[in-house]
């Protein structure tokens, strides 16, 4: 009774009192990146935990009698007994304009040799994502440069657009594409003093990659005067099961930094698949129960908190926005499998790229039928509006009549005609990668494909005539161009330009 009263008297004096807490705690377990920590009763989850030396844990399952700890860093040199205290800190990492053109890793270190970043300020890893009231409509686009994804399944800045696919079938190229084509237009933008213009910033997270492979992908971004505009999160295959599962969040957090500052981001998870395969091995080594496919219970929700964070911001709040491409890989085309099914659910569409078509030459290899952008047109130029409308139905009935021809049944003219119209859009809207094109630009190829004016034109020479027709109106009508790029639309007096100078060029083409 004297003791009850004794404390009660020290928590009046405001004296804190350590008989029913403490902060620190002792290991007793420790193996693949996992610590099992007893007396800890004070920890909260994702809190920051101290193992001395510099090594730094992650509190992820509160039990009774023990916490479950991943470890940042090197493991090997936390042993049995040793002694942990809680820092009631989160885990954060740097954010800012500094990491622009810097390769980092999961915790914001530098990895490219180019010295120590200042960065703005700290952003936790873990963020509730903007509640509705804060949110407004996606209505901007992101040019992608890539003519197939600008007309057909257009990508609004704020939007979580999946890109799923097979090993080996372009995904990664669309990201990257993507990011060249917005930095050359931050560049002109800059160069031409467009106060009107808003500068995207990318952020490339590579999760599980070969080394080898992330190191192409910053030389394409280098090579292309990208890099300025991009900051590169690594969580390469060699690395823990930990720093992949936490690349994407922190990446994340590095772009809510634009996002909260009034500009606007854009993020590439490559991939969720590996991912959720990270996710699932430190759930495992956690001793969480698993469920379908060994998959822990919450793998929808690790990726749905995760992309729930792309928004865009209302006034209000900045108005500024973060939009996500995750990268899924599928397994012999298996759309229906768990994590695809997952990931296609918390998304706002999806460009499927299909094997078949990928090896047939048509790349990118995107699948008319099963991509769609639930933003739709609202996140088009009125110019692209205006051309593209009609085209990516006329793409879907080729496909269609495509695959009845093959039996070899006689045809009349009008079918006839779709399968000839068919057969050029494809061949216009193939194209190579890292070259991604001005929207102006395809505007005028998508309104000469749209008037006829490539039906006379043989199938093999549609590339020639498109390269040679772009090359004409960059040289020769640079003045259209620009005012096409500026206005943003067809008007009468556009098209009628537009019409003299395509018909001036199918004179002068052989």
């Amino acid at each position: 009774m004297s003791n009850i009263l004794q404390e009660i008297e020290a928590q009046i004096a405001g004296v804190k009192t350590t008989t029913t807490k403490q902060n620190v705690g002792i290991v007793r377990e420790i193996g693949d990146g996992v610590a099992r920590i007893e007396g800890l009763a004070d920890a909260m989850l994702n809190e920051m935990l101290d193992f001395g030396n510099g090594i730094m844990g992650l509190a992820l399952n509160l039990e009774e009698t023990e916490v479950g700890a991943i470890i940042l860093g090197e493991y090997t040199q936390v042993k049995e007994g040793h002694e942990v205290r809680t820092t009631g800190k989160v885990l954060q990492v740097p954010v800012g304009k500094a990491l622009l053109g810097r390769v980092v890793d999961t915790l914001g270190r530098p990895l490219d040799g180019k010295g120590p970043i200042t960065a703005e300020g700290a952003y936790p890893v873990e963020k509730i994502a903007p509640g509705i009231i804060k949110r407004r409509s996606v209505s901007q686009p992101v040019q992608t440069g890539i003519m197939a994804i600008d007309a057909m399944i257009p990508i609004g800045r704020g939007q979580r657009e999946l890109i799923i696919g097979d090993r080996s079938t372009g995904k990664t190229t669309i990201g990257i594409d993507t990011i060249i084509s917005n930095a050359r237009l931050n560049k002109a933008a800059a160069a031409a003093g467009d106060k009107d213009y808003r500068p995207l910033y990318s952020i490339y997270v590579a999760v599980g990659q070969k080394q080898s492979n992330i190191a192409r992908v910053i030389n394409v971004l280098e090579d292309a005067g990208a890099m300025p505009y991009t900051i590169i999160v690594v969580a390469a295959a060699s690395d823990s099961a930990t720093n992949q599962y936490l690349a994407p969040f922190a990446g994340t957090a590095m772009g809510e930094w634009f996002m909260d500052n009034g500009m606007d981001a854009l993020i590439i998870y490559d991939d969720l698949s590996k991912h959720a395969v990270a996710y699932r091995q430190v759930s495992l080594v956690l001793k969480r129960p698993s469920g379908r496919e060994a998959y822990p219970g919450d793998v929808f929700y690790l990726h749905s908190r995760l992309l729930e964070r792309a928004a865009r911001l209302n006034e209000q709040n900045g108005n500024g926005s973060l939009t996500a491409l995750p990268i899924i890989e599928t397994q012999l085309g298996d759309v229906s499998a768990y994590i695809p099914t997952n990931v296609i659910s918390i998304t706002d569409g999806q460009i499927y790229l299909e094997t078949d078509l990928f090896y047939q030459g048509v790349r990118p290899a995107i699948s008319v039928g099963l991509s769609v952008s639930r933003v739709g047109s609202s996140a088009q130029i009125k110019a692209m509006k205006q051309v593209a409308g009609r085209i990516k139905g006329e793409l879907a009935q080729f496909r269609e009549l495509a695959a009845f021809a093959q039996f070899g049944s006689d045809l009349d003219a009008a079918t006839q005609a779709k399968l000839e119209r068919g057969k050029r859009i494809v061949e216009v809207f193939k194209q190579n990668q890292y070259q991604p094109l001005p929207v102006e630009n395809q505007v005028a190829v998508l309104w000469t494909v749209q008037n006829g004016f490539i039906d006379d034109v043989a199938v093999d020479q549609i590339k020639d005539f498109q390269a040679k027709l772009v090359e004409f109106l960059t040289t020769r009508k640079a003045e259209l161009l620009g005012r096409l790029r500026v206005e943003k639309a067809l008007n009468d007096a556009a098209i009628a330009e537009l019409k003299a100078a395509v018909t001036e060029f199918k004179q002068t083409y052989r």
